[in-house]
């Protein structure tokens, strides 16, 4: 893995706590309208998207090769709503902090089982005595995150 990967990751981690934050802001102005908030979020992320795809000329698959892609897969942007939408409403009551570290000792919890078992497309990496030190100490620093 290079340098830059790392970074990378650590970068979409600001981002994830600058965007709790952000949506959360756009719904006070939205008169404490979560839903809408989520909603402007993934608008204006969607228009990003088309931007970057006509710019760069990035070319559409074909009806074929869309229609084989599984139904199941498309679930990912439900996924991403009902995160952004948890994020904008949890954000704020529960503090950038407290919410950041319950969802990353979710992610690791799944990513443990998952990585696991080599599902959803990933390599298969068993559970080791430590991950699951990490995943201990992790959930030791959220309960001290917590308190």
């Amino acid at each position: 893995m290079s340098a830059m990967s790392y970074l990378l990751a650590l970068l979409v981690g600001i981002f994830l706590t600058v965007q709790v934050g952000l949506n959360a802001s756009a719904a006070r102005y939205l008169e404490n309208r979560a839903v809408m908030a989520a909603f402007v979020s993934f608008l204006t992320g969607t228009v990003a998207f088309a931007a970057y795809i006509v710019i760069a000329r990035v070319s559409w698959p074909s009806r074929e090769t869309l229609a084989g892609v599984p139904l199941w897969t498309w679930a990912g942007g439900v996924l991403g709503a009902c995160y952004v939408l948890a994020a904008t409403i949890l954000g704020p009551r529960l503090g950038a902090a407290v919410f950041l570290s319950l969802v990353v000792l979710g992610q690791l919890a799944a990513s443990l089982i998952i990585d696991h078992f080599g599902w959803l497309g990933f390599a298969q990496h068993s559970i080791s005595a430590p991950r699951l030190l990490g995943a201990a100490l992790l959930i030791a620093g959220v309960l001290l995150i917590t308190r």
